[in-house]
């Protein structure tokens, strides 16, 4: 038995005999799952922005200084378009949610494209901290509510000529004027609304209630944003000896030295992994 079955057992007999699961999932995960931000799935969304403005990829992109709003929203409903409303429920999501179906189970991500929504995870199971590219706020954040934006979406692929969307779209807020931008955190106005704040106490309710053995199961979460799921994950993995750390990730698996004996690593594929601890 190779190295990489042994740890596939080990970690499926620990999730079989817990009482409670952690899902903490990055970017990596949504990768795992097609989403990915470059190569042939960007050049099929993007080759006419590639062309134009010589973007490399979806990520870097996003932070591209657009000289007009017209020019930014066109881009942004491609993008939002892409990774929100064409993709649909994915296998990876889907066998995972099949992992966790009967256990207790909680969800802590930091990706905004909705698919633990999307695949059928219970709404309160899960919290995303980071934002959705469904959602619209006020850009300079006035008042806390945040707007479903499809129909704009759509509206405005409809509608984008020369890379530009008719300057009559342009969302702008309906309290205070100032022009509308994604709800995602990328700076201080980041909106955090009802939902947010029910999302972050049922979390940590859940966190608290714990009583019996249980695991992290960490996919995809790099050092992007560690002090949200991996450094919390390290830490309460540490200071509980009911706890089990299982981490996916392809560039950074291992665990701190401490918890060398209570981590189980992997750097193989998501899905393959899922499939093994499906059987």
């Amino acid at each position: 038995m190779d190295d990489f079955t042994q740890r596939l057992d080990r970690a499926k007999k620990v999730i079989e005999e817990c009482n409670y699961i952690i899902i903490g999932a990055g970017a990596g995960l949504s990768t795992a799952a097609g989403i990915e931000y470059s190569g042939e799935r960007f050049e099929k969304y993007f080759r006419d922005f590639i062309d134009h403005y010589h973007f490399t990829d979806m990520y870097s992109s996003g932070f591209y200084p657009f000289e007009t709003s017209e020019e930014k929203w066109a881009y942004w409903a491609r993008h939002i378009f892409a990774n929100r409303y064409d993709v649909g429920k994915t296998s990876v999501y889907q066998k995972l949610r099949k992992l966790v179906e009967n256990k207790e189970y909680f969800v802590i991500t930091t990706n905004v494209e909705s698919q633990f929504w999307i695949n059928g995870f219970e709404d309160e199971r899960i919290f995303a901290t980071q934002g959705d590219y469904g959602l619209l706020q006020c850009g300079k954040a006035c008042h806390d509510k945040l707007y479903p934006n499809e129909n704009q979406v759509y509206e405005w692929l409809e509608n984008t000529n020369d890379f530009k969307i008719d300057s009559e779209l342009i969302p702008y807020c309906p309290v205070c004027g100032e022009e509308m931008d994604l709800n995602l955190r990328k700076d201080n106005y980041f909106v955090e609304d009802k939902k947010w704040h029910q999302m972050n106490r049922n979390y940590y309710d859940f966190l608290k209630n714990i009583d019996g053995k249980f695991v992290f199961l960490e996919i995809g979460v790099g050092f992007n944003t560690p002090t949200i799921i991996r450094y919390p994950f390290e830490q309460m993995t540490y200071n509980n000896e009911d706890a089990t750390l299982i981490r996916l990730n392809l560039d950074y698996p291992n665990p701190i030295p401490e918890n060398k004996d209570k981590t189980i690593s992997f750097d193989e594929n998501v899905e393959e992994i899922l499939d093994y601890w499906l059987l």
